[in-house]
């Protein structure tokens, strides 16, 4: 059940559950988390289920083995849940390798905090049903990217 007053808060009815299957050392808390799949989740889903796995590299390989038959860990997964009927309903899972994440965030000049929102966003987005594999999804998904971390108060991402 909802807090008196949270009605009105962005993604307040959904649960978002965090997992740290790494070492917690230099990560995001639980709380920041919450508040950027939230953002993400706009005012769209009043309610469900959302899990956020912070991995290191050798999970994120399985996973990106088993599921997309591709090589090495990758800096997010997202796995939308199939419609139970259950309320609330699962939106799905966002599996995040912070080795990689971290690792990107040097190499690409970007403050740690600003790509893990990205992440936590882009992960979202995509359990929302949004794409990049045509570059016209591509612009639509950046674009709300964009728009949603400028909202945080964090720069372009891929500027």
């Amino acid at each position: 059940m909802q807090a008196p007053g949270t009605e009105n808060r962005l993604g307040a009815g959904v649960t978002v559950d965090i997992q740290y299957a790494c070492r917690r050392s230099g990560l995001p808390d639980a709380q920041r988390i919450r508040k950027w799949a939230r953002t993400a989740l706009g005012r769209g889903r009043p309610h469900g289920e959302l899990t956020v796995r912070i991995v290191n590299e050798k999970e994120s390989a399985e996973l990106n083995r088993h599921w997309r038959h591709r090589s090495g860990a990758t800096n997010v997964l997202s796995f939308p849940a199939k419609a139970t009927g259950v309320v609330p309903e699962p939106l799905g899972d966002i599996v995040i390798c912070a080795p990689v994440v971290r690792r990107e965030a040097r190499e690409q000049g970007k403050a740690p905090e600003a790509h893990w929102a990205h992440m936590v966003i882009h992960g979202t987005l995509h359990l929302l049903g949004f794409d990049h594999e045509k570059a016209k999804d591509a612009r639509t998904m950046e674009s709300f990217e964009i728009r949603l971390l400028e909202k945080l108060g964090f720069a372009n991402p891929y500027s």
